[in-house]
């Protein structure tokens, strides 16, 4: 599918700027372009499918159907399912969590759609999808369903509610009991589509120079790294290799589009996937950054809770993926 694109990356790097095939420089120049070109149609291209699927699913009807409606614990693999769907990062995170809570969604639902949202989304699957293929793309998508639902889950059963800040408890005792029917617009796909095109242009707009600076990160690492390079510290024979590349991930604060493009090259330069997979999760799921956010609505001990849970998560996911893989 993307031949032409490497074809391209080639005539460019070796016939147009003369580098000579081999060459660090010339390598790393070939990844930038090849990378970035393919990158760049895949999250055009799946932001439009995702926008198309986010306009019949907008979040007010999420949460009224969470709301409304008894699940049976398949609520769990709604919100996460949702949470993957919908283009909200951890800068949502504060707002999404007080309408839910407000909206009496149980608090560990709302857990499972606060962790599954900046994990999974539209520049994720494009960027998987052009690095990996559709066998990882998928891997990593539904290890982060199941990942929020499983969290969800083991923190809607420790029953966390007195652990909110009192700002939180004081919005939800002050809340109206009032009920509503939300009315969906009734809009046919074509006449969805322009804002759907909008959308999608906003989010690669928004995103380019993230992958830019993701993808030329990647490439210099392609070009100029050894391969053995890392072994030392998350290599596939160190028995803490997990732990430690979610250790790593936890303060480089970055989104998918940044983190993506290292990911491709650790794994080229022969560390397990899943190790990798694990650092990519702890990266986008534990940031400082959100962990400064949630204080808002979360005390010291809850939210110290539930980045313990979500870690453990992550480093036992690593573990499995590397077995299975």
């Amino acid at each position: 599918m993307f031949n032409w694109t490497q074809e391209f990356a080639d005539w460019l790097t070796y016939h147009i700027f003369g580098l000579v095939k081999g060459n660090h420089l010339a390598d790393a120049m070939n990844f930038f372009i090849y990378d970035t070109i393919k990158i760049f149609i895949l999250l055009f291209s799946i932001s439009i499918l995702m926008g198309t699927i986010n306009s019949y699913f907008p979040i007010e009807k999420v949460r009224y159907a969470l709301q409304k409606r008894q699940w049976y614990g398949f609520d769990y693999f709604l919100a996460s399912f949702f949470g993957t769907v919908t283009p909200f990062c951890s800068c949502s995170s504060v707002p999404l969590f007080i309408g839910f809570v407000q909206g009496g969604i149980p608090l560990g639902v709302t857990l499972a759609f606060l962790i599954s949202s900046p994990l999974v989304d539209a520049v994720t699957v494009a960027m998987f999808m052009g690095m990996f293929g559709l066998k990882t793309t998928l891997i990593y998508v539904l290890s982060g369903i199941i990942l929020s639902m499983i969290a969800g889950i083991i923190l809607g059963k420790m029953k966390l509610e007195n652990l909110l800040t009192p700002w939180v408890k004081q919005i939800i005792e002050n809340k109206q009991k009032t009920s509503f029917e939300f009315q969906e617009e009734e809009r046919t796909l074509i006449q969805r589509l322009p804002g759907i095109t909008k959308e999608a242009m906003t989010i690669v707009k928004g995103v380019a120079i993230y992958i830019l600076l993701g993808v030329a990160i990647g490439g210099l690492m392609h070009g100029y790294i050894p391969t053995n390079f890392f072994e030392q510290y998350i290599s596939k024979d160190s028995p803490f290799a997990v732990p430690i590349a979610v250790l790593i991930g936890v303060p480089m604060y970055t989104n998918t589009a940044g983190i993506i493009p290292i990911m491709q090259v650790l794994v080229q330069k022969g560390i397990p996937l899943g190790t990798v997979l694990a650092f990519s999760m702890a990266v986008v799921a534990l940031s400082f950054p959100e962990a400064m956010l949630l204080k808002k609505v979360m005390s010291g001990k809850m939210l110290a809770i539930f980045y313990s849970i979500v870690t453990l998560c992550i480093i036992i996911s690593g573990y499995i993926f590397n077995w299975i893989l």
